[in-house]
């Protein structure tokens, strides 16, 4: 069963890149607004929002620049190409949003022991603004999500937005219902967390990407495995496994031919080759065969010299 994921760019890059335009713009016009009316609100959980939008709007101008980036053709100096740029940007906006929730938990704490009055009636309005924009760039981005973890990411991101606006929204309604301030404070750790939480939930993709790690959903076992079952075929050993970029595995690997098979050596090799793309969509593959009698001496089963 084929295990190739990758999500076409719908959109289109040149239609791709007005909507990253569009949700860039739009965010940043929400972030300036937020702040504005954190500050004469005296809301830090607004203030808080502020500053996870304006993340985002980050994150899509790094995501828009590592997209054109990504698409350069590989030349003299990056063979590979440019695709792990997008991964790199990626990298860059999680370490980013971690420093900003670690911040809004420090301020988060300060304002519970350091209260100070609150506009209700602003934050319940501007939040709901923020509501509505973070709900046109998630639609914005959704279809481009599906290809790219860079774009995936900015789009979780106003998902997350989305909720932290409501949650501002119920802050804002207890402070005029009840004059609650502490719920202002609460609902900023609670913000934060839930950054924190997202990125641990994302950031492994990223890293096991940029490390040259197996893909996730490819078992390196399976593959040994398939490789080995041709009867033509002794054994397998330095198989390594990795990822171009995203959905782009590759692979090379020294495959050690029977014997018997050795005049038929190209042949199984092709063989292989449409296996690995058939089974298991690698597309990318590189093959060193090697004569049963004159293998690697003290192989490794993956990685290796």
């Amino acid at each position: 069963m084929p295990h190739d994921h990758r999500g076409p760019d719908i959109a289109g890059p040149d239609a791709g890149d007005r909507r990253l335009s569009w949700a860039v713009g739009v965010n940043v016009g929400l972030t300036v607004a937020q702040v504005v009316g954190g500050v004469l609100s005296g809301s830090l959980a607004l203030i808080a929002d502020a500053l996870h939008n304006f993340s985002d709007a980050v994150a899509l101008i790094i995501a828009f620049a590592a997209r054109r980036i990504a698409r350069r053709p590989a030349d003299a100096v990056m063979n590979f190409g440019y695709g792990r740029a997008e991964a790199v940007a990626a990298l860059v906006n999680y370490t980013t949003l971690v420093v900003i929730a670690l911040y809004l938990i420090y301020e988060g704490i300060v304002r519970f022991f350091q209260p100070e009055p609150i506009d209700g009636w602003m934050v319940v309005w501007i939040a709901g603004i923020a509501l509505v924009v973070d709900v046109a760039t998630a639609m914005l981005t959704w279809q481009m999500s599906k290809g790219s973890m860079n774009i995936r990411a900015a789009f979780l991101h106003n998902v997350a937005d989305a909720l932290g606006s409501v949650a501002v929204i119920v802050a804002g309604t207890l402070v005029i219902l009840f004059d609650w301030v502490w719920v202002d404070p609460a609902v900023t750790l609670m913000v934060a967390g839930y950054i924190l939480w997202h990125v641990r939930a994302e950031v492994g993709g990223v890293v096991r990407l940029l490390m040259m790690g197996s893909p996730v959903q490819i078992r390196s076992e399976a593959v040994v495995r398939a490789i080995e079952a041709d009867p033509d075929v002794a054994s397998v050993h330095n198989l390594r496994l990795w990822e171009m970029r995203e959905h782009e595995p590759a692979l090379d690997a020294h495959v050690v031919i029977a014997a018997r098979s050795w005049e038929q050596a190209e042949r199984v090799k092709a063989r292989i080759k449409a296996l690995l793309e058939r089974e298991f969509g690698i597309r990318l593959s590189t093959l060193e065969l090697e004569r049963s009698s004159e293998f690697c001496l003290e192989p490794d089963r993956f990685g290796g010299g």
